[in-house]
């Protein structure tokens, strides 16, 4: 057994006589003082298994009953100690679960985890040529996590049928209650596959884009499912859950069914992995206490300040549209725009999610079925990752003159009164005359992203401005370093050191450049 490792157990029986699904089989296991009780499930071919997730280290005593019965002892081992020098030069020890810290994310190990993902719905459910060319993709590629679906998915450029479906089918119905081994061993085995590449796995659990009706079981199918999924998965490191694709699409479930199933999840899930649900219109309530994160398809990605003051929880937009040229417009923006889009979201306090849409003679597009890359995107969002890895801890939103304040802020000051500095201040006064939705409209639009990593490093994005000269605003004590970056051409040039207090920085006079301090 080792740190932040599955473990697993499998024992020998009979084949269950009622479902397959939820079959009676429960685990203790103690470890540092802490016990952790999970429920087990069949395999298939006779074989049940209980899976441990271990984040301490020590010796850890289980206990299996149900079914099939038994006990017995583990050394957990640190996974640090018994890493690899290969591991250990390729950073693929393995850091834990990642969990919410504050406005971000953290791996149990104390290390940040900063999200930079892409998009391949239907990732599991191609012939395995593909999928092991996607694979080989994303070894090479800089993003750590990946949404992807546990149903199959029917939409343009992917009407392909899989191999293996999650359940059989008795007549014309899903039989939740007969899960197919040979599609979770494969499910799971992609999943390892991401675990070793150092990538989290968004699993969605639910979509409406469907010809076999799996979005169309009942609730308490839907239970059993998860139920099951839980079971099987719950223990893996890498994953994150999200509730669906789309969820308001869905009209075969009720906004309390979202709300149920959140609850499920996190109450069937003894680890506490990261849950959310993705919307298409209508953002889903993120302050309900089961939910961990803010999962957003939208395009106002300067916005995450006002979402960080709504709902108190880390911003990620998981959908920005795709860099591409198919006919839809959420899949023909520019590979400029999308790394912009990546740009503003992170100085912000925030995270952004990659997708592609080019078409292709053989119809494989990356966001429906992954393949190969083409397009200008990743390899700069790849130079943003190293740039913000790089700094002490991740950046919070800190905006400059009036765009440091929120538009919610500004609001409560129209409701409330402004304080003195701000009844001074002609302009700001002019922009708590304006309308409710104007103040909103206003303040984003003009707000200039950026970010601080404490008093340690400050990174400020230029977006469309094409300014010749910039000022940026330091701390008065301490000494820094300032780099201009050119987001596009993927440069840094050093052009001050030993400055403090408000400094003037020159600039090309062109779009998408940066500015970076870091404490010397």
């Amino acid at each position: 057994m080792r740190q932040y490792e599955t473990f697993e157990l499998t024992f020998a029986g009979a084949e269950p006589e009622g479902s397959k699904a939820l079959v009676d089989l429960q685990a203790e296991f103690t470890l540092a003082g802490e016990t952790k009780k999970v429920s087990g499930f069949y395999a298939g071919d006779g074989q049940y298994k209980v899976r441990i997730y271990p984040s301490k280290t020590g010796k850890c005593q289980w206990k299996v009953r149900g079914v099939v019965s038994g006990e017995g002892e583990e050394n957990c081992e640190s996974a640090a100690a018994t890493a690899d020098a290969v591991a250990v030069a390729t950073n693929k020890v393995p850091h834990g679960i990642v969990h919410v810290e504050g406005k971000h994310f953290k791996y149990e190990d104390g290390a940040w985890y900063r999200p930079f993902g892409t998009t391949v719905y239907a990732l599991v459910h191609q012939e395995k040529a593909l999928i092991d060319t996607t694979m080989e993709t994303l070894r090479k590629a800089p993003f750590n996590k990946v949404r992807f679906c546990v149903f199959p998915k029917h939409y343009d450029f992917n009407h392909n049928d899989p191999d293996f479906y999650p359940f059989e089918k008795t007549g014309e119905k899903w039989d939740v209650h007969k899960p197919v081994p040979q599609y979770w061993d494969a499910l799971e085995a992609r999943i390892r596959e991401l675990d070793a590449c150092g990538i989290q796995g968004d699993l969605i659990l639910f979509h409406p884009y469907d010809r076999w009706g799996f979005a169309q079981f009942s609730k308490e199918d839907s239970l059993v499912y998860l139920d099951y999924l839980l079971r099987r998965l719950s223990a893996m490191p890498n994953l994150w859950w999200s509730l669906a694709n789309e969820y308001d699409l869905m009209p075969n479930y009720s906004h309390e069914d979202w709300a149920d199933f959140a609850r499920f999840v996190a109450e069937h899930d003894p680890y506490g992995h990261c849950l959310s649900n993705h919307n298409c219109m209508a953002y889903w309530d993120f302050t309900q206490k089961e939910i961990t994160h803010c999962c957003i398809q939208d395009t106002n990605v300067n916005e995450v300040p006002e979402l960080w003051e709504q709902y108190g929880k880390p911003v990620v937009f998981d959908e920005v549209r795709y860099e591409g040229n198919i006919i839809h417009s959420w899949g023909n923006i520019s590979a400029r725009e999308l790394v912009r889009r990546f740009w503003t979201a992170v100085c912000c306090g925030g995270y952004c999610t990659h997708g592609e849409t080019f078409y292709s003679d053989d119809e494989v597009l990356w966001w429906a079925r992954g393949g190969v890359l083409k397009g200008q995107s990743p390899a700069r969002i790849g130079f943003l990752k190293e740039i913000v890895e790089a700094l002490p801890g991740p950046l919070d939103f800190q905006g400059e003159g009036l765009g440091s304040q929120t538009a919610i802020q500004l609001l409560a000051m129209k409701e409330n009164g402004a304080p003195q500095e701000f009844r001074d201040n002609f302009f700001a006064m002019a922009m708590l005359n304006l309308p409710k939705d104007r103040i909103k409209a206003f303040v984003t639009k003009e707000r200039t992203a950026v970010g601080h990593c404490g008093k340690e490093a400050y990174l400020k994005f230029m977006e469309r401005q094409c300014a010749a000269l910039t000022e940026l605003n330091l701390p008065q004590e301490g000494s820094y370093r300032v780099e201009v970056i050119d987001t596009w051409d993927m440069t840094r040039k050093v052009v001050m050191e030993n400055v403090n207090g408000t400094v003037k920085v020159e600039l090309p006079g062109k779009e998408d450049m940066a500015i970076l301090a870091v404490r010397m």
